[in-house]
């Protein structure tokens, strides 16, 4: 069964997500957060995650949003060495 999530944007500065299962990587300039619908990138500038709770699977963003891109991934790839030792 899904996790629900959803997302909520105010004035591009202020993103508020729900059913985030994972962040894969973040910086300033671009955030990769996991949900069971998708990854989602989010692009600006001076982006802070404000909060992060996987338990709970909230994650708030402040920062200039400019982009909002889903993809159908919904688990991060195995890295590397995982891959290697497990072969």
């Amino acid at each position: 069964m899904k996790k629900a999530h959803s997302l909520s944007l105010q004035n591009r500065n202020e993103l508020k997500l729900t059913g985030v299962t994972d962040v894969d990587s973040f910086d300033e300039e671009t955030i990769s957060a996991y949900t069971d619908y998708g990854c989602l990138t989010i692009s600006g500038s001076n982006l802070h995650i404000e909060e992060l709770n996987l338990e709970t699977g909230k994650l708030e963003v402040k920062g200039e949003i400019n982009a909002l891109v889903y993809t159908n991934k919904t688990a991060k790839n195995d890295n590397f060495l995982k891959r290697i030792f497990s072969a």
